[in-house]
């Protein structure tokens, strides 16, 4: 069985308590990460150790999260550096990541899917028509008080914005993909969401700009995709686009699953691949 979860949070205490329950009873599954697992490495690799002994394989892509440096962490190393110390974290354990081949999971009625995890980050472009450029956006969003704690914490050494990072790996990802030689259905895992229009409900509005890219929408035509598993947004839920489905699969917050047993939080993919 393929299952899928991201934006675990585990510093809250509560997420930690669910986390541990939903990784239970899995030993046969391969488990999708979603990203935003946590805000320091010493939870991540909590989370990390614990997954990897709980399910036959686990594929990680990074959220915003894991990127931070914060005051928790005062030597904690920047932008590509931390990227690459959480792969390493991943490695020890057998996870994979965007850096790895990409798995074959074959379904239990004998099709098999190419797991691609993605890795792009944002560009500011999820941003209001009548903004021109990421300034503007950027303005829209701090006059509406939505103010992204990445502007803060998330740095991008060795890159001189969270812009020339993001083209770097849409370019790095776009080349890894055309490389594909396998002629099968692709299922591709990022953290934000492919497509703007999947944004329509953040609230404030203004949020959006930290929510993808628009670099990559082309990619679902230009590809075999037949799923897309993505996180970020904390609103679970499934959207078919171009007969696509968009699968949003984040626990969340606590605040964030009121009125919704935590329990049933892992999301089964199996269903959508008949």
């Amino acid at each position: 069985m393929l299952v899928a979860v991201s934006d675990l949070h585990v510093s809250h205490p509560e997420n930690r308590r669910v986390v541990e329950a939903l990784c239970t009873g899995h030993r046969g599954d391969w488990l999708i990460l979603g990203g935003d697992v946590a805000d320091d490495l010493t939870d991540f690799e909590w989370v990390i150790r614990l997954v990897a002994a709980q399910f036959y394989r686990v594929i990680w892509v990074p959220g915003n999260h894991e990127l931070w440096c914060t005051p928790k962490e005062p030597m904690a190393l920047p932008g590509e550096m931390r990227y690459r110390q959480l792969i390493e974290i991943c490695h020890q354990y057998g996870v994979l990541t965007p850096e790895d081949d990409y798995p074959v999971y074959t379904a239990e009625n004998g099709q098999s899917f190419l797991l691609a995890p993605i890795f792009t980050l944002y560009d500011y472009s999820f941003r209001h028509p009548s903004d021109f450029t990421p300034q503007q956006g950027l303005e829209r969003a701090r006059r509406a008080g939505a103010v992204c704690s990445d502007e803060f914490f998330l740095k991008t050494y060795p890159y001189p914005d969270i812009r020339s990072w993001c083209n770097e790996r849409v370019q790095y990802t776009e080349a890894r993909l055309n490389a594909v030689s396998e002629q099968l259905p692709m299922i591709f895992i990022n953290h934000f969401p492919m497509l703007q229009v999947l944004t329509q409900s953040v609230q404030p509005q203004e949020f959006s700009i930290w929510c993808g890219t628009r670099q990559v929408a082309s990619w679902l035509s230009r590809f075999p995709v037949c799923l897309v598993v993505y996180g970020h947004l904390h609103m679970h839920g499934s959207t078919v686009l171009e007969g696509i489905p968009h699968v949003e699969v984040s626990l969340g917050y606590p605040k964030d699953r009121q009125g919704r047993d935590a329990s049933g939080m892992l999301t089964v993919l199996d269903t959508l691949l008949m």
